[in-house]
């Protein structure tokens, strides 16, 4: 997936990368560090991401925000500020609480994402195989940098895998 997502990203002109680390963004992060072109910002929170894409965007630079989905829930206020700002906003979001997942603290959060993100006048693409990923994040950054909109990757947990969970004993 990060092979697919990291060349569109610098074929955008994608400079400034920001991130909660996350598992399944890991091997993408990864690649963005080793990119020179790129500016890669570890957050404190995803909230934080809102911020650093709209002062990328008033800056002259194009930015992605990656994170899991029990991140969006944190941006609700914030989501606002490209809105505002008529600033585009790329999201990547590896999602849980959905196939596969075992963890229940993951449902209530991966479920509400797309209905959240729509309500905060995000719009929604889904990559839910592997084929899904290249069509959805170049629609994602065309529709963000050509008309200034928000726009959301989902990365489906059937594209990523579930991951096991244990409870403790």
């Amino acid at each position: 997936m990060d092979g697919v997502i990291h060349p569109l990203l610098a074929e955008y002109g994608v400079r400034v990368i920001g991130h909660v680390p996350d598992a399944g963004h890991t091997a993408l992060i990864q690649r963005c560090e080793r990119d020179p072109a790129m500016q890669v910002v570890t957050l404190t929170t995803e909230e934080e991401g809102m911020a650093l894409a709209a002062g990328a965007w008033l800056g002259g630079a194009r930015s992605a925000i990656l994170m899991q989905s029990s991140g969006v829930g944190n941006c609700c206020n914030l989501l606002g500020l490209p809105r505002i700002l008529a600033g585009p906003l790329l999201l990547l979001v590896t999602m849980r609480g959905e196939w596969g997942e075992e963890n229940p603290w993951q449902l209530p959060a991966g479920q509400a994402v797309p209905a959240l993100l729509s309500t905060c006048g995000v719009l929604v693409h889904r990559a839910d195989h592997a084929d899904d990923v290249a069509p959805a994040v170049r629609s994602a950054l065309g529709l963000a940098y050509a008309s200034n909109a928000r726009v959301a990757v989902l990365l489906g947990q059937r594209l990523l895998g579930a991951k096991a969970f244990e409870e403790a004993s």
